[in-house]
């Protein structure tokens, strides 16, 4: 069965994500360290797993498999996903990939280099009405795909 967990805590598209797993009837499962408003429906469910370090990431990767899609921008936890064959993609709709997931991890770790000596290397773009359109389509097709 197909279902899709989400890396809720700052997740821009949740409203997105309800509305294509209504569509497609597919189970959700909002995942956050502290409770997050969900509908009420029996396609949704809500896990708050604490306060721990990473208990999110490490909730949904231990959950993470064919028939998964992750929703997160956390590179670490796409990887992580990856590996346990889930279909990941990003609130931005750009889909991780094992051919694309080893740069992005790179390129994670020589932002965190600059960052940890000083530099000032800005953070992600802001989020667009043309990014919220892309992960709906790229959600829509991935389901389909995987169904």
């Amino acid at each position: 069965m197909v279902m899709i967990l989400v890396d809720a805590d700052a997740c821009p598209v949740k409203e997105e994500i309800y509305k294509v797993a209504f569509r497609r009837e597919v189970l959700v499962t909002i995942v956050s360290n502290s409770p997050i408003r969900v509908p009420v429906h029996p396609l949704i469910a809500r896990m708050v797993v604490g306060t721990a370090f990473d208990a999110a990431d490490d909730w949904i990767a231990e959950r993470a498999g064919p028939g998964t899609v992750v929703v997160t921008a956390d590179i670490l936890l796409a990887d992580r996903c990856l590996k346990s064959q889930a279909a990941v993609i990003a609130p931005n709709g750009k889909p991780f990939t094992m051919n694309s997931i080893g740069n992005a991890v790179a390129i994670r770790a020589i932002m965190a280099d600059l960052r940890a000596g000083g530099e000032s290397v800005g953070g992600p773009p802001p989020f667009t009405k043309a990014d919220r359109s892309c992960f709906l389509s790229a959600l829509d097709e991935m389901l389909v795909r995987l169904k």
